[in-house]
Order: structure tokens, then C-alpha cells, then sequence
């Protein structure tokens, strides 16, 4: 739980800097979950037990979230997340890093374990330079591990709300002064002191004398509440119980009953007294209230925060006691001394105050160490496919060599638009674009694109803009292209063919070559590479173990990189740095999905973004990568009753598309949405087959950013290779 609690800032700083990133946190007690579930409904999208440390469990949940980033707070060292965090290829770094007095001397004794396992994580950020040379004697690299402060030094101070049912209970009561015993904690052995009884002892003698003064007693653990209820009924203490504060009566003590509220009620103290400090059990975090400019009293057992209260003590920030007889008096001198106990706060404030900041740090080293996700499958696929992976790479690669040794030039610019991976990246938007912006400069685009799934008697077909052509005669994308009415389009698998055609039926200056980067048998001019920040490289293997049609590698031959889909991804920044090592100069351009109009399929009636013809919809599709689509639709607002996933140009059977309304009116869509491509792959008689739900699919579009200097780029790298083909 207070691991949690301490998480809390650095939580709300990722989701700050990374609003697309999706954050899971685990926990490994129940408190903590309960604590997780109740502090971070906002800033994560889902909290989850830890898995047992095996391997087969830690593998599912890896699989599962494919992380870019594993982050470990505070001190948990389990060696198969660490290897198999590893062998996904995520980042893996431990953050508030600390090892306790108590703990230090027991890990020792295990060094080659720890000299083992540590050496997996690319960075340590220790709360000090004490715990610092601790990590470096238990085997930690030293270039890994430095000195990045504490999280609970960036605990945000917040009041405790005016219409809380504590703030109605204090209104009520109008305590002259409040006490708080925070944490307390039993025995750690026997012999040792039971805070519960040293507080409530502390709290008769004050009574008698300050009849105007309140108890706020705070139990550690869930489980002391009811031993701590006990405790004050034998002692004949009247108390409530904050989980029935809204009884009537005016209470002396109330028992602090629940999880994660302690924090706020520092903001009402007079006094602080930090549980775990009298008990042997090394102590709790003084930093919170601190930050509240509160005085805090502590016993000698501050071994987990020595570093705290070694510069707390040294300011004269806190009030330290030797023992259990103490507590009453420090008590009443605090609360007979408003002045002194003014002063003592504002300097444990100061000293906590000067020491925020291990959070932001904590962020800017995720930034620096997140990398694209990858995925591993599950055995024995794994086993299975590695090697098919490895002879698609050799048989690529030997076709590619051998159509690089006799490419054909035609008499044209070519501009190709491609990508690594199997699946959409935005290639048929950006081809679009692309042309609307050529024409913009007065140019004669053409579109040249294979024309998959297409059945037609014709090797190659060149067909004038908005010319009505049967879809299986032309395959869905080119149906696109030829529907956009912007340019000419040429569909064939032999690309200088349907070229050719092309520029014999049609005057075209410049030709855009559609899914072009592995189709060499063609010499083009410029090649820009598309990126799909959703999925970048296809799990980073080669299919079938994952989707990269050729090795990351191949990014070395692109001219122009285009990350496309940014705004549903934070992956910009760490795509980039892999493209960058293997093609350190590439000029690198973002891009957008730019949602353009709803389209009626049965009428083509269009209808704007804002004027949208449905509410609860249920929303079907077959793309390289479904996700997109369903990010948009959310990133829209739209409120999704039902998701169904198709292969990627799937042409849809009447039966199919019955169950698919069912489906979706069952679950209470009121609507059904799809593409511009799957709308393209429907039967005919699709409108009437889903009735009474209306089928509506999205036109989309992409917004390239800088886009003038995208185009500037694309003009200098066309005319360096333009000179250098006519070079002797």
C-alpha cells in the first residue's frame, strides 16, 4: 500500500507526459490493490496482481500487455520477470530504488544471486547514495545505478475535502486541538512495545488536561482495526469509528477504519506522531505530513527512511524520542508550545520540500529507455515458426537481390509509398495525399498499385479517375483510389507494365507507386517508408513469428520515413531512434489519422463528424492492423456496443453479415460501423441484409505534419536521384 501511495505523483506525471501510452500497475497484497483500485482509476488502465514468479505466468502477462517498459518500484528484485522482461526485448528499470537496514544484511549472504539478476535491469535510480553503494555490493553495474531521490518527497499535500464526512464529523466536534498517531503497529517480537497501547495510554494522561483535544488513531494494517476498537473499549476511551462518522455524538478519538485517507487528514494536525518508529519495525514515511508543514514526533526505529531522518534531525525538522515514556510529554510540549511547534514544521518542510523532483527524473528515464514493444508467442508456435521466419527472410532477400540487379526505369519520376510490414499502415491515405499535393504544385500524378484480391482477365488495367469499375475487377484499395477521383490509376502486378499503360492512356508527369518498397523489379526515385506508431515493426519478427515482411534492417534503403497513426501513440520518439540506427540521416516526418466524414453506405449520403446519424454502434472490420480503426472510433467518442474482427481484405458473405447484426443488436447498437476499404468488400445487398440497423463507414484521411517540408524533401530526394540516373 505504500508502494502505492508513494507511486502516486509518479503515476500522474507519466499519464501527464504519455496520454496515449496505456499504464498497467500490479500489486502483490491486498491492501495495495485496494489501495491501487481506489488512487488510480484515472491515471492507469488497469491494476492486476503480480504473477507468481514462474516463468509460464510471468510469460502470459507479458504476452499479454507487451510492454515497452517494465518499471519496478522500490525493491522488488523476482529473476523470471526480470529474464523474460528481457527476452520480449522491453526496458526494464527499477525506480525509488531501496534496500532497508534490516533488509541489506540478509540479501549479502545471496550476492551471486542478486550479481546475476541485477545486471538484467538498464537502470537503477536509488533513493540515495547509500542505498547506491548497496546495489553496487550486491553485484548491480555501476553504470546503471545512480542517485535519483525519493518518490515520497513528491507527495502532493492535498486538504481534506469540505464536504468529506471527516470534515462534517471535526465541524461537529470543534476540537480544540488534534492529535494524529499515524501508522501505529503491534509487536515485531516479543518484548517489544504495542504502539496501539502507548498512544492510547499517552492519550488519557492528555485528556484530563486538555479536554478540547482530539485522537485521530490511524492503525497500519486493515487488519488492526478492530484490535485497535478493542483496545480503546477496555481502556473505557469514547471513540467512533471513521466507517460510522456520520452517527450522531461528538467523539474524543476517532479510529481511522479505512484505506487512503490518512494522507489528507495531516492538513487538521497540531501534532504528528509516526507509527513504526516506537515498534521495532524501522519505521514509516515522516515526508507527508512534512509536507503539510506539520510537527512530527518519531521514536528511534527510523532504520527504512535513515537518510530522511538523519537530515530531518540535523535541521531540527522532527522530534525524536528514546522510548515509549516519552510520547506524552512530547506531545504536550508541541501542543503547549504553538510557536515552537510552528517552526519545527516549517523546517520539516523546507527539507522535504528540497528534495522533490526523484519523480520528474523518474519519467525522463522512462522516456529515455522506452523502445518499441515486441512479442514473443507461446511455445510451441515459437519453436515452429522460428525457422519458417528465417527462410521467408533468405527467400525475400534473394528476390529482392536478384529484381534489385535488373531493375526497369520508366520514363517518369517514380515515387514509392511503402512499408515493413504485413497490414495497413495508412499507405492508401498517404498515397492520396501525396497526390493531392503534387497536383497542388501543378503536376500530373498517375497511381500505380497491384490491385490485390482483384480477379480480372487482364494482367494490367489503366482507368481514368472516378470511372466505374466492379471492385473484384480492381481489388478494395485500387477501388479506393479510382473512387477518390483524384488521378489516374494503373493495377497490375507488373507495376512497369501497368506503368507503361498508364502513361500511353493518360498524360501523366509523376507517378506514385503504391506498396512499392519490396516491389524492386521497378526503379523508382524516392522511397518513403510508412510506420505504423500502433504497431511499428510487427512484433520486430519476420512473419509467420510476426509481421515484418523483410528485417528492420531494410529501413536503411528508405529516402523518407513517415511515422503515421501519432495521434493514437507516444511511440514517435523511440521509433525514431531505431530507425536511426540504421539510417542515421533519413529525414523523419509524423503524421495523423484525420477522420473526415461519415458515409450512409446504402444512399453515399455524407454526414459530418459532428453531425454524427447514430449513437451505441457496433463496429466490424478486416485490416493488416484492426486496432486502428477501433482507436479512431474511440478517439471520436464513439461508444462501441460490440467489436468484431475479420482478416484483412476479407469480402464479406451474406451470412456472415446477418451475424453480425445480431450480434450487434443483441449487445444494443443502434448502428454498424466500418471502413472505406471493408465497405468496399460487402455484397451487395449488404444495407438490406443488417435491417434495421443502418450501416454507416468512416472516410478517413491523413494530416501530415510539416507538411510543406515533407513535400520539400520529397522534391530534393527526387531530383538528387533524377541527377544521378542521368549521370554518365
Amino acid at each position: 500500500m505504500g508502494e502505492v501511495l508513494s507511486c502516486v505523483e509518479f503515476l500522474r506525471q507519466l499519464r501527464r507526459e504519455f496520454p496515449r501510452t496505456r499504464i498497467f500497475v500490479s500489486t502483490s497484497t491486498l491492501a495495495g490493490r485496494a489501495t491501487a483500485g481506489d488512487q488510480l482509476q484515472t491515471l492507469a488502465d488497469g491494476v492486476f496482481y503480480a504473477p507468481v514468479d514462474y516463468v509460464f505466468a510471468v510469460r502470459r502477462v507479458l504476452r499479454t500487455l507487451r510492454p515497452s517498459i517494465v518499471v519496478i518500484a522500490e525493491t522488488e528484485i523476482w529473476p523470471n520477470l526480470f529474464r523474460e522482461a528481457k527476452r520480449t526485448g522491453a526496458a526494464l528499470t527499477l525506480v525509488n530504488a531501496r534496500i532497508s537496514d534490516k533488509a541489506f544484511p540478509r540479501y549479502r549472504p545471496w550476492r551471486r544471486l542478486f550479481g546475476a539478476v541485477l545486471p538484467a535491469l538498464d537502470s537503477i535510480l536509488a533513493q540515495s547514495e547509500e542505498i547506491r553503494q548497496r546495489f553496487l555490493a550486491l553485484g548491480a553495474p555501476a553504470d546503471r545505478v545512480r542517485v535519483s531521490g525519493n518518490f515520497k518527497y513528491d507527495f502532493e499535500a492535498r486538504a481534506l475535502p469540505s464536504d468529506s464526512r471527516i470534515r462534517n464529523l471535526l465541524d461537529r466536534a470543534q476540537p480544540a486541538q488534534v492529535w494524529i498517531a499515524a501508522s501505529t503497529m503491534p509487536p515485531a517480537a516479543a518484548g517489544d512495545v504495542d504502539e496501539d497501547d502507548i498512544v492510547i495510554d499517552a492519550f488519557r494522561q492528555l485528556a484530563s488536561r486538555r479536554p478540547g483535544l482530539m485522537l485521530i488513531l490511524a492503525p497500519r494494517k486493515p487488519e488492526r482495526f478492530a484490535v485497535a476498537a478493542g483496545k480503546l473499549e477496555s481502556a473505557g476511551v469514547p471513540y467512533v469509528k471513521r466507517s460510522r462518522s456520520d452517527s450522531e455524538g461528538v467523539p474524543r478519538v476517532l479510529l481511522l477504519d479505512s484505506i487512503g485517507e490518512l494522507s489528507s487528514l495531516f492538513s487538521v494536525a497540531d501534532v504528528v506522531f509516526m507509527g513504526g518508529t516506537l515498534a521495532q519495525r524501522g519505521g514509516h514515511n515522516i515526508l507527508e505530513p512534512a509536507l503539510f508543514g506539520k510537527p512530527v514526533i518519531a521514536g528511534p526505529h527510523m532504520e527504512n527512511f535513515q537518510a530522511v531522518a538523519d537530515e530531518f534531525r540535523a535541521s531540527a525538522a522532527y522530534v525524536a524520542i528514546a522510548c515509549a515514556a516519552e510520547l506524552s510529554a512530547a506531545v504536550e510540549r508541541l501542543l503547549a508550545a504553538p510557536q515552537e511547534a510552528r517552526q519545527i514544521g516549517e523546517r520539516a518542510q523546507a527539507c522535504a520540500e528540497a528534495q522533490r523532483g526523484a519523480s520528474a527524473r523518474a519519467v525522463e528515464e522512462v522516456r529515455r529507455l522506452r523502445i518499441v514493444p515486441a512479442y514473443r508467442p507461446a511455445m510451441p508456435w515459437y519453436a515452429l515458426a522460428w525457422p519458417l521466419a528465417r527462410l521467408w527472410e533468405w527467400g525475400s532477400g534473394r528476390k529482392q537481390r536478384g529484381d534489385f540487379r535488373r531493375p526497369r526505369r520508366l520514363p517518369v519520376p517514380v515515387i514509392s509509398v511503402g512499408n515493413l510490414t504485413m497490414g495497413g499502415t495508412g499507405k492508401t491515405p498517404c498515397v492520396l495525399r501525396l497526390v493531392e499535393l503534387l497536383q497542388e504544385r501543378g503536376q500530373k500524378p498517375g497511381i500505380l498499385t497491384r490491385g490485390y484480391g482483384r480477379h480480372s482477365p487482364n494482367a494490367c488495367q489503366a482507368v481514368a479517375a472516378g470511372e466505374a469499375v466492379p471492385s473484384h475487377h480492381s481489388g478494395d484499395e485500387a477501388q479506393i483510389f479510382i473512387r477518390s477521383g483524384l488521378a489516374p490509376v494503373g493495377i497490375g502486378a507488373n507495376r512497369f507494365d501497368s506503368g507503361t499503360r498508364l502513361m500511353k492512356d493518360f498524360d501523366i508527369g509523376v507517378l506514385v507507386l503504391d506498396d512499392g518498397f519490396q516491389h524492386r523489379r521497378l526503379a523508382r526515385d524516392v522511397d518513403i517508408v510508412l510506420i505504423d506508431a500502433l504497431d511499428p515493426f510487427g512484433g520486430g519478427a519476420a512473419f509467420p513469428l510476426g509481421r515484418l515482411r523483410e528485417p528492420v534492417a531494410a529501413v536503411a534503403r528508405a529516402n523518407l520515413v513517415l511515422i503515421t497513426r501519432c495521434d493514437g501513440s507516444d511511440l514517435a520518439e523511440p521509433i525514431a531512434r531505431e530507425v536511426r540506427r540504421w539510417n542515421p540521416h533519413v529525414p523523419l516526418f509524423q503524421a495523423s489519422v484525420q477522420p473526415l466524414a461519415w458515409v450512409e453506405h446504402h444512399t453515399g449520403k455524407r454526414f459530418g463528424l459532428t453531425e454524427r446519424p447514430f449513437d451505441r454502434a457496433g463496429a466490424f472490420c478486416g485490416l493488416g492492423n484492426p486496432a486502428t480503426f477501433r482507436r479512431t472510433l474511440e478517439a471520436m467518442g464513439v461508444e462501441i456496443a460490440d467489436w468484431i474482427e475479420f482478416d484483412d481484405h476479407h469480402r464479406y458473405r451474406p451470412r456472415e453479415l446477418r451475424h453480425v447484426a445480431h450480434q450487434m443488436a443483441v449487445n444494443g447498437a443502434t448502428a454498424l460501423l466500418t471502413t472505406e476499404k471493408d465497405a468496399i468488400n460487402l455484397c451487395e445487398t449488404a444495407a438490406e441484409l443488417v435491417a434495421p440497423l443502418a450501416l454507416y463507414w468512416l472516410r478517413i484521411g491523413i494530416k501530415i505534419d510539416r507538411e510543406r517540408e515533407f513535400l520539400r524533401a520529397v522534391e530534393e530526394i527526387r531530383q538528387r536521384s533524377a541527377a544521378t540516373s542521368s549521370a554518365p
